[in-house]
Protein backbone atom coordinates (compact mmCIF):
# COMPACT_ATOMS: atom_id res chain seq x y z
CA UNK A 1 0.00 0.00 0.00
CA UNK A 2 1.33 3.42 -0.95
CA UNK A 3 1.60 5.70 2.09
CA UNK A 4 1.54 9.47 1.49
CA UNK A 5 2.57 11.56 4.50
CA UNK A 6 1.60 15.25 4.23
CA UNK A 7 3.93 17.17 6.50
CA UNK A 8 3.26 20.53 8.10
CA UNK A 9 5.14 23.37 6.48
CA UNK A 10 7.75 24.68 8.89
CA UNK A 11 8.57 27.89 7.16
CA UNK A 12 7.23 31.15 8.56
CA UNK A 13 4.40 32.70 6.52
CA UNK A 14 3.72 29.48 4.63
CA UNK A 15 0.07 28.45 4.73
CA UNK A 16 -0.22 26.45 1.49
CA UNK A 17 -0.73 22.73 1.11
CA UNK A 18 -0.43 20.51 -1.95
CA UNK A 19 -3.54 18.36 -1.47
CA UNK A 20 -7.09 19.14 -0.37
CA UNK A 21 -9.30 16.92 1.80
CA UNK A 22 -11.22 15.98 -1.33
CA UNK A 23 -7.99 14.92 -3.02
CA UNK A 24 -6.96 12.91 0.03
CA UNK A 25 -10.34 11.15 0.02
CA UNK A 26 -9.80 10.23 -3.65
CA UNK A 27 -6.42 8.69 -2.82
CA UNK A 28 -7.86 6.74 0.10
CA UNK A 29 -10.66 5.43 -2.12
CA UNK A 30 -7.97 4.18 -4.48
CA UNK A 31 -6.29 2.23 -1.69
CA UNK A 32 -3.68 4.71 -0.47
CA UNK A 33 -2.87 5.38 3.17
CA UNK A 34 -2.75 9.13 3.86
CA UNK A 35 -1.33 10.76 6.98
CA UNK A 36 -1.66 14.52 7.49
CA UNK A 37 0.25 16.39 10.16
CA UNK A 38 -1.43 18.93 12.37
CA UNK A 39 -0.64 22.54 11.52
CA UNK A 40 -1.80 25.77 13.09
CA UNK A 41 -0.84 27.71 9.96
CA UNK A 42 -2.27 25.64 7.09
CA UNK A 43 -4.99 27.48 5.15
CA UNK A 44 -7.12 24.32 5.06
CA UNK A 45 -7.89 23.10 8.61
CA UNK A 46 -6.86 19.58 9.60
CA UNK A 47 -10.42 18.64 10.48
CA UNK A 48 -11.30 18.35 6.83
CA UNK A 49 -8.57 15.76 6.33
CA UNK A 50 -9.69 13.78 9.37
CA UNK A 51 -13.24 13.73 8.01
CA UNK A 52 -11.86 12.46 4.70
CA UNK A 53 -10.35 9.43 6.46
CA UNK A 54 -6.75 10.56 6.88
CA UNK A 55 -4.66 9.60 9.88
CA UNK A 56 -3.61 12.69 11.81
CA UNK A 57 -0.08 13.04 13.20
CA UNK A 58 1.65 15.74 15.26
CA UNK A 59 3.48 18.49 13.45
CA UNK A 60 7.01 17.43 12.50
CA UNK A 61 6.37 13.72 13.04
CA UNK A 62 7.50 12.91 9.49
CA UNK A 63 11.04 12.32 10.76
CA UNK A 64 9.82 9.14 12.47
CA UNK A 65 7.46 8.10 9.67
CA UNK A 66 7.79 4.56 8.32
CA UNK A 67 10.72 4.31 5.94
CA UNK A 68 8.42 3.43 3.03
CA UNK A 69 6.24 6.52 3.50
CA UNK A 70 6.52 9.23 0.86
CA UNK A 71 6.81 12.62 2.57
CA UNK A 72 4.91 15.40 0.79
CA UNK A 73 5.44 19.09 1.47
CA UNK A 74 5.96 22.25 -0.53
CA UNK A 75 8.76 24.40 0.83
CA UNK A 76 12.17 23.59 2.24
CA UNK A 77 12.95 21.37 5.20
CA UNK A 78 14.65 22.64 8.36
CA UNK A 79 18.35 23.09 7.58
CA UNK A 80 19.62 20.93 10.42
CA UNK A 81 22.04 18.86 8.34
CA UNK A 82 20.44 15.53 9.25
CA UNK A 83 20.56 12.73 6.64
CA UNK A 84 17.29 12.29 4.75
CA UNK A 85 16.17 8.67 4.58
CA UNK A 86 12.71 9.07 3.05
CA UNK A 87 11.49 9.83 -0.42
CA UNK A 88 10.35 13.47 -0.42
CA UNK A 89 8.04 15.38 -2.75
CA UNK A 90 8.67 19.14 -2.50
CA UNK A 91 10.24 22.14 -4.17
CA UNK A 92 13.91 21.45 -3.48
CA UNK A 93 15.52 24.29 -5.47
CA UNK A 94 18.57 22.09 -5.90
CA UNK A 95 19.13 21.50 -9.62
CA UNK A 96 19.99 24.91 -11.05
CA UNK A 97 23.22 25.74 -9.32
CA UNK A 98 21.65 26.96 -6.07
CA UNK A 99 24.24 26.82 -3.33
CA UNK A 100 21.79 25.78 -0.59
CA UNK A 101 20.51 23.06 -2.88
CA UNK A 102 23.88 21.36 -2.86
CA UNK A 103 23.62 20.92 0.90
CA UNK A 104 20.14 19.45 0.51
CA UNK A 105 21.39 16.93 -2.04
CA UNK A 106 24.23 15.99 0.28
CA UNK A 107 21.68 15.17 2.99
CA UNK A 108 19.79 12.90 0.60
CA UNK A 109 22.99 11.23 -0.42
CA UNK A 110 23.97 10.65 3.21
CA UNK A 111 20.59 9.19 4.15
CA UNK A 112 19.79 7.25 1.01
CA UNK A 113 16.50 9.10 0.44
CA UNK A 114 15.34 10.73 -2.77
CA UNK A 115 13.87 14.03 -3.94
CA UNK A 116 10.96 14.16 -6.37
CA UNK A 117 11.11 17.86 -7.10
CA UNK A 118 7.70 19.37 -7.89
CA UNK A 119 9.30 21.71 -10.40
CA UNK A 120 10.52 18.69 -12.37
CA UNK A 121 7.28 16.72 -12.55
CA UNK A 122 6.73 16.91 -16.30
CA UNK A 123 4.68 15.08 -18.90
CA UNK A 124 6.01 13.42 -22.04
CA UNK A 125 6.40 16.80 -23.76
CA UNK A 126 8.38 18.32 -20.88
CA UNK A 127 5.52 20.50 -19.62
CA UNK A 128 5.07 20.73 -15.87
CA UNK A 129 2.02 18.89 -14.60
CA UNK A 130 1.37 21.28 -11.71
CA UNK A 131 2.59 24.76 -10.88
CA UNK A 132 1.85 27.69 -8.59
CA UNK A 133 3.10 29.98 -11.35
CA UNK A 134 -0.09 31.91 -12.02
CA UNK A 135 -0.50 32.87 -8.37
CA UNK A 136 3.20 33.64 -7.99
CA UNK A 137 2.90 36.10 -10.84
CA UNK A 138 -0.31 37.55 -9.46
CA UNK A 139 1.08 38.06 -5.96
CA UNK A 140 4.50 39.18 -7.21
CA UNK A 141 2.97 41.91 -9.33
CA UNK A 142 0.84 42.96 -6.36
CA UNK A 143 3.79 43.31 -3.96
CA UNK A 144 5.82 45.12 -6.63
CA UNK A 145 2.96 47.56 -7.04
CA UNK A 146 2.82 48.03 -3.26
CA UNK A 147 6.55 48.85 -3.37
CA UNK A 148 6.01 51.42 -6.13
CA UNK A 149 3.13 53.03 -4.22
CA UNK A 150 5.27 53.29 -1.10
CA UNK A 151 8.01 55.00 -3.10
CA UNK A 152 5.60 57.72 -4.21
CA UNK A 153 5.31 58.81 -0.61
CA UNK A 154 9.06 58.68 -0.08
CA UNK A 155 8.95 55.37 1.76
CA UNK A 156 9.76 51.71 1.31
CA UNK A 157 7.37 48.77 1.02
CA UNK A 158 5.91 47.84 4.42
CA UNK A 159 5.46 44.21 5.56
CA UNK A 160 2.96 42.11 3.63
CA UNK A 161 0.41 39.59 4.87
CA UNK A 162 -1.91 36.89 3.62
CA UNK A 163 -5.23 37.79 2.03
CA UNK A 164 -8.46 35.87 2.27
CA UNK A 165 -8.88 35.99 -1.49
CA UNK A 166 -8.11 37.84 -4.70
CA UNK A 167 -10.89 40.38 -4.15
CA UNK A 168 -9.40 41.38 -0.79
CA UNK A 169 -5.96 41.79 -2.39
CA UNK A 170 -7.32 43.99 -5.20
CA UNK A 171 -9.23 46.07 -2.69
CA UNK A 172 -6.09 46.66 -0.64
CA UNK A 173 -4.15 47.72 -3.74
CA UNK A 174 -6.94 50.06 -4.78
CA UNK A 175 -6.75 51.85 -1.44
CA UNK A 176 -2.97 52.28 -1.77
CA UNK A 177 -3.22 53.67 -5.29
CA UNK A 178 -6.28 55.86 -4.85
CA UNK A 179 -4.40 58.98 -3.58
CA UNK A 180 -1.84 58.85 -6.41
CA UNK A 181 -2.26 60.93 -9.58
CA UNK A 182 -1.31 58.18 -12.05
CA UNK A 183 -0.65 54.47 -12.42
CA UNK A 184 2.80 53.15 -13.39
CA UNK A 185 3.75 51.18 -16.47
CA UNK A 186 5.02 47.62 -16.17
CA UNK A 187 7.12 45.40 -18.41
CA UNK A 188 6.73 41.63 -18.02
CA UNK A 189 9.32 39.19 -19.36
CA UNK A 190 7.89 35.69 -19.69
CA UNK A 191 4.46 37.09 -20.41
CA UNK A 192 3.25 34.01 -22.30
CA UNK A 193 3.85 31.64 -19.39
CA UNK A 194 1.76 30.90 -16.31
CA UNK A 195 3.74 33.28 -14.11
CA UNK A 196 3.61 36.07 -16.65
CA UNK A 197 -0.09 35.68 -17.28
CA UNK A 198 -0.79 35.93 -13.56
CA UNK A 199 1.32 39.08 -13.34
CA UNK A 200 -0.38 40.59 -16.40
CA UNK A 201 -3.86 39.88 -15.03
CA UNK A 202 -3.03 41.68 -11.78
CA UNK A 203 -1.52 44.65 -13.58
CA UNK A 204 -4.48 44.99 -15.92
CA UNK A 205 -6.96 44.67 -13.05
CA UNK A 206 -5.22 47.63 -11.38
CA UNK A 207 -5.16 49.78 -14.52
CA UNK A 208 -1.43 49.62 -15.28
CA UNK A 209 -0.03 50.05 -18.79
CA UNK A 210 1.49 46.64 -19.54
CA UNK A 211 4.21 45.69 -22.03
CA UNK A 212 4.53 41.95 -22.62
CA UNK A 213 7.82 40.36 -23.70
CA UNK A 214 8.64 36.71 -24.17
CA UNK A 215 11.22 34.66 -26.08
CA UNK A 216 10.98 36.64 -29.32
CA UNK A 217 11.83 39.92 -27.58
CA UNK A 218 14.70 38.50 -25.52
CA UNK A 219 16.32 36.09 -28.00
CA UNK A 220 19.06 38.56 -28.97
CA UNK A 221 20.50 38.28 -25.45
CA UNK A 222 20.52 41.96 -24.50
CA UNK A 223 21.12 44.60 -23.47
CA UNK A 224 17.48 45.53 -22.90
CA UNK A 225 17.12 49.32 -22.63
CA UNK A 226 13.34 49.02 -22.90
CA UNK A 227 13.23 47.69 -19.36
CA UNK A 228 14.49 51.04 -18.08
CA UNK A 229 11.58 52.88 -19.74
CA UNK A 230 9.03 51.33 -17.36
CA UNK A 231 8.50 52.05 -13.69
CA UNK A 232 8.08 48.36 -12.82
CA UNK A 233 9.87 45.36 -14.34
CA UNK A 234 8.56 41.86 -13.56
CA UNK A 235 10.89 38.96 -14.29
CA UNK A 236 8.82 35.83 -14.77
CA UNK A 237 11.52 33.63 -16.35
CA UNK A 238 13.32 30.98 -14.31
CA UNK A 239 17.09 31.17 -14.14
CA UNK A 240 18.85 28.51 -16.21
CA UNK A 241 21.94 28.23 -18.39
CA UNK A 242 21.66 30.70 -21.26
CA UNK A 243 19.19 33.05 -19.55
CA UNK A 244 20.17 36.63 -20.47
CA UNK A 245 20.98 39.25 -17.87
CA UNK A 246 18.05 41.66 -17.77
CA UNK A 247 19.21 44.11 -15.09
CA UNK A 248 23.03 44.39 -14.95
CA UNK A 249 24.70 46.42 -12.22
CA UNK A 250 25.43 49.34 -14.51
CA UNK A 251 21.72 50.22 -14.70
CA UNK A 252 21.80 51.29 -11.04
CA UNK A 253 23.31 54.65 -11.97
CA UNK A 254 21.87 54.85 -15.49
CA UNK A 255 19.07 57.27 -16.45
CA UNK A 256 15.86 55.31 -16.01
CA UNK A 257 12.21 55.40 -15.09
CA UNK A 258 12.61 51.96 -13.52
CA UNK A 259 12.28 52.03 -9.72
CA UNK A 260 10.94 48.54 -8.87
CA UNK A 261 12.10 45.12 -10.05
CA UNK A 262 9.79 42.27 -9.14
CA UNK A 263 11.95 39.17 -9.53
CA UNK A 264 9.05 36.76 -9.33
CA UNK A 265 11.24 33.84 -10.45
CA UNK A 266 13.51 34.65 -7.49
CA UNK A 267 16.78 32.81 -8.05
CA UNK A 268 19.37 35.09 -6.37
CA UNK A 269 21.32 32.04 -5.24
CA UNK A 270 21.67 30.72 -8.78
CA UNK A 271 24.75 31.03 -10.95
CA UNK A 272 22.35 32.10 -13.73
CA UNK A 273 20.50 34.89 -11.90
CA UNK A 274 19.22 37.30 -14.60
CA UNK A 275 18.92 40.15 -12.06
CA UNK A 276 22.43 40.13 -10.51
CA UNK A 277 21.98 43.36 -8.56
CA UNK A 278 20.94 41.54 -5.37
CA UNK A 279 22.04 38.35 -3.63
CA UNK A 280 19.28 37.19 -1.28
CA UNK A 281 15.55 36.64 -1.24
CA UNK A 282 13.36 39.20 0.46
CA UNK A 283 10.81 38.43 3.16
CA UNK A 284 7.28 39.21 4.24
CA UNK A 285 8.63 41.53 6.92
CA UNK A 286 11.01 43.28 4.49
CA UNK A 287 9.50 42.73 1.01
CA UNK A 288 12.17 44.68 -0.89
CA UNK A 289 15.89 45.31 -0.91
CA UNK A 290 16.86 48.88 -1.78
CA UNK A 291 19.88 48.35 -4.01
CA UNK A 292 20.30 52.02 -4.97
CA UNK A 293 19.18 55.25 -3.40
CA UNK A 294 19.35 57.92 -6.10
CA UNK A 295 17.67 57.18 -8.38
CA UNK A 296 15.91 54.70 -6.14
CA UNK A 297 15.71 51.01 -7.13
CA UNK A 298 13.96 48.39 -4.99
CA UNK A 299 14.07 44.64 -5.66
CA UNK A 300 11.12 42.45 -4.63
CA UNK A 301 12.14 38.76 -4.44
CA UNK A 302 9.87 36.89 -2.03
CA UNK A 303 10.23 33.18 -2.76
CA UNK A 304 6.84 31.96 -1.52
CA UNK A 305 4.61 34.55 -3.16
CA UNK A 306 1.57 32.31 -3.78
CA UNK A 307 1.10 32.01 -0.02
CA UNK A 308 -0.22 35.57 -0.01
CA UNK A 309 -3.35 33.90 -1.42
CA UNK A 310 -2.97 30.53 0.28
CA UNK A 311 -6.42 29.04 -0.14
CA UNK A 312 -6.88 29.85 -3.82
CA UNK A 313 -3.34 28.90 -4.78
CA UNK A 314 -3.49 25.63 -2.81
CA UNK A 315 -6.77 24.53 -4.34
CA UNK A 316 -5.58 25.33 -7.85
CA UNK A 317 -2.24 23.55 -7.44
CA UNK A 318 -3.80 20.54 -5.73
CA UNK A 319 -6.28 20.07 -8.57
CA UNK A 320 -3.43 20.11 -11.09
CA UNK A 321 -1.30 17.66 -9.10
CA UNK A 322 -3.93 15.13 -8.04
CA UNK A 323 -3.85 13.00 -11.23
CA UNK A 324 -0.11 12.52 -10.74
CA UNK A 325 -0.52 11.70 -7.05
CA UNK A 326 -3.04 9.06 -8.07
CA UNK A 327 -0.23 7.43 -10.05
CA UNK A 328 2.21 7.29 -7.11
CA UNK A 329 1.72 3.55 -6.84
CA UNK A 330 3.74 3.41 -10.09
CA UNK A 331 6.45 5.73 -8.84
CA UNK A 332 9.13 4.09 -10.97
CA UNK A 333 7.64 5.45 -14.20
CA UNK A 334 5.80 8.38 -15.75
CA UNK A 335 6.17 11.81 -14.21
CA UNK A 336 7.71 10.32 -11.06
CA UNK A 337 10.28 8.31 -12.94
CA UNK A 338 11.33 11.37 -14.91
CA UNK A 339 11.67 13.42 -11.70
CA UNK A 340 13.70 10.65 -10.07
CA UNK A 341 16.06 10.56 -13.04
CA UNK A 342 16.77 14.28 -12.59
CA UNK A 343 17.54 13.72 -8.91
CA UNK A 344 19.75 10.70 -9.61
CA UNK A 345 21.76 12.67 -12.14
CA UNK A 346 22.38 15.59 -9.80
CA UNK A 347 22.93 13.70 -6.56
CA UNK A 348 25.87 11.84 -8.10
CA UNK A 349 27.60 15.20 -8.59
CA UNK A 350 27.54 16.00 -4.85
CA UNK A 351 31.02 15.72 -3.36
CA UNK A 352 30.47 17.05 0.16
Amino acid sequence: MTHLWVRAEQRENEERVGITPEGAAALIARGFSVTVEESAARAIPVGGYAAAGCAIAPEGAWRAAPRAAIIFGLKELPEDGTPLVHRHIMFGHAFKGQHAGRHLLARFRAGGGALYDLEYLVDETGRRVAAFGYWAGHAGAAVSLMAWAAQQGGGICPPVRTFGGRAALLGDLGERLAPLPARPSALIIGALGRVGSGAADLCEAMGLRVTRWDMAETAHGGPFPGILDHEIFLNCILARPGTPVFVPREVLTAPRRLTVVGDVACDPDSDYNPVPVYDRATSWEAPVIRVHGSPVLDIMAIDNLPSLLPRESSEDFAAQLLPSLMALERIEGGVWGRARAVFDRHVTEVTT
